[in-house]
C-alpha cells in the first residue's frame, strides 16, 4: 500500500466520518470557528492538502486529481470505507475528482463556496500572471487577494478573522501556493460527476461572493432530490464568516437519516 504523505487531525467520537478539505493558501486550522457548532454525531478528519500546512510538496504541478489520490491513500490507511467529504474552494475542486475517480467511497459531498466549473480563459490568465509576484513578493500576494474574499459590506466586523486568514496563507510557501495554482488551472468541468453521483450533494455559497460563479452553479446543479443548495448572507469564507449556521445546515443535511 503507498504511504500516506499528508499531515491529518482527527476529532470527536462520532459514527459518521466528515472529511475536511480546506482551500488555496489554507490548512485544516481553518476549522476551528465552525467546529464547535458540529454535531458531535461526526468524527472530522482533517486534512492538509499537498504543499499546505504540515504536507509536503511532491511536484511542481499539484493537480486536483493528484491531491484526490493522497486522501484516497489517507482514506484507505485509516480504514474508512466510505464518508462524508466537504471542501472549501480548492477543496471542492479535490472533492470532485474523488467523487469521479472513487465514488463508492462517498456518502456525501459538499462543494463549500466552490464549483464544478473549471476557469475560464480569463480566471487561467490571471492565474499565470500572478506566478511572478508569488515568486518576487509572496507577502503582497497574500494581502492583495485575501480581504478580497470577505463580504464587502462586513470588512470592519471581520479584521480579526481577515488578519487570520492572511496569516495562514504567508504560512504556505510560494512553493506550495505555485503547484496548486498551476494545478487549479488544469481542472475540467465536473458538472457530470454531480450529476451521476449515488450520493448526497450540498451546495453552500455566499452571496457576496466574487470568487465562484454562484448563481450559474447553483443554476445549473442536477436536477435530482439528492442536491440540495444554500445562499447565505457572506463572502468567499463560511466558516469564518458564518460557522455556525453553515455548521447547522451540515448537521440537518448530513445527519437527517442517521
Amino acid at each position: 500500500m503507498d504511504k500516506n504523505k499528508l499531515h491529518y487531525e482527527i476529532s470527536g467520537n462520532g459514527t459518521e466520518n466528515l472529511v475536511l478539505l480546506h482551500g488555496f493558501m489554507e490548512n485544516l486550522s481553518i476549522w476551528e470557528d465552525m467546529e464547535p457548532f458540529l454535531s458531535d454525531k461526526f468524527r472530522l478528519i482533517k486534512v492538509d492538502l499537498l504543499g499546505h500546512g504540515k504536507s509536503p510538496i511532491i511536484s511542481d504541478t499539484h493537480t486536483m486529481g493528484m491531491m484526490a489520490a493522497e486522501v484516497k491513500i489517507l482514506l484507505d490507511s485509516l480504514k474508512i470505507e466510505k464518508c462524508h467529504i466537504l471542501g472549501h474552494s480548492m477543496g471542492g475542486y479535490v472533492a470532485l475528482e474523488l467523487a469521479e475517480l472513487f465514488p463508492d467511497r462517498l456518502k456525501s459531498i459538499t462543494l463549500f463556496f466552490s464549483t464544478y466549473y473549471p476557469d475560464d480563459d480569463a480566471k487561467k490568465e490571471m492565474r499565470k500572471k500572478s506566478f511572478r509576484i508569488i515568486k518576487e513578493n509572496f507577502r503582497a500576494y497574500v494581502n492583495a487577494g485575501v480581504a478580497n474574499l470577505f463580504n464587502p459590506n462586513e470588512k470592519l466586523l471581520l479584521a480579526d478573522k481577515i488578519e487570520k486568514a492572511k496569516n495562514i496563507a504567508l504560512a504556505t510557501t510560494p512553493e506550495g501556493t505555485l503547484a496548486a495554482t498551476k494545478g487549479m488551472i488544469e481542472r475540467t468541468n465536473k458538472r457530470k460527476v454531480l450529476k451521476h453521483l449515488d450520493a448526497k450533494v450540498l451546495v453552500l455559497a455566499g452571496k457576496h461572493d466574487t470568487t465562484v460563479k454562484v448563481y450559474s452553479t447553483i443554476v445549473h446543479l442536477p436536477d435530482k432530490p439528492s442536491v440540495k443548495s444554500y445562499i447565505l448572507d457572506c463572502g468567499h469564507n463560511g466558516h469564518w464568516e458564518r460557522p455556525e449556521i453553515c455548521a447547522a445546515i451540515l448537521n440537518r443535511e448530513l445527519l437527517w437519516n442517521v
